[in-house]
């Protein structure tokens, strides 16, 4: 049975930059943060699924490697990007590796380094699905984000557009 979706007025208040409470501004920019991402893994998780048929974690993944002009990321690298165990990544590169949408190679001059690179594949899968992830992003942002906070993550995302919350 599907869980019944949360409408905004039923989230609590995203922390606010204006100030007001005990924490510094670095702090309460960094709670914006967390609660902005909260809000945009949680929607994108179903259309990363639909449209690429990867999990969160893979397709995190992905983007590292979709950021990269030429070649690859070395495994540790990626690692230390997503802040996840080596041994998880591992298991997660397999994955994508057998859907055909990442290579892996021996790094040259290093016997235990390994690169990972997107396919072809990955690439067009990637383009295809950009649109509506980026869509995904930004509604995500807006309607789990007050106008303060959507004021502020303007400077990051541009085409933020404030949906009308309901009093």
């Amino acid at each position: 049975m599907a869980e019944p979706e949360e409408h905004p007025t039923d989230l609590p208040e995203c922390p606010s930059l204006g100030g007001g409470g005990l924490l510094p501004a670095e702090l309460r920019a960094w709670m914006l943060l967390l609660a902005a991402t909260g809000a945009v893994e949680q929607r994108l998780r179903a259309v990363v699924k639909e449209k690429l048929d990867v999990s969160h974690d893979e397709f995190l993944v992905l983007c590292l490697l979709a950021e990269q002009p030429e070649g690859g990321l070395r495994m540790t690298r990626i690692a230390e990007l997503l802040g996840r165990p080596k041994t998880r990544l591992t298991y997660q590169i397999a994955c994508l590796q057998h859907a055909g949408l990442v290579t892996r190679r021996s790094v040259c001059g290093d016997k235990r380094g390994v690169e990972v690179a997107l396919t072809d594949k990955a690439r067009d899968l990637l383009k295809e699905a950009s649109a509506p992830l980026a869509e995904t992003v930004t509604e995500s942002l807006a309607r789990f984000m007050g106008p303060d906070q959507c004021a502020a993550m303007r400077g990051l995302v541009p085409d933020l557009v404030e949906e009308s919350r309901p009093e």
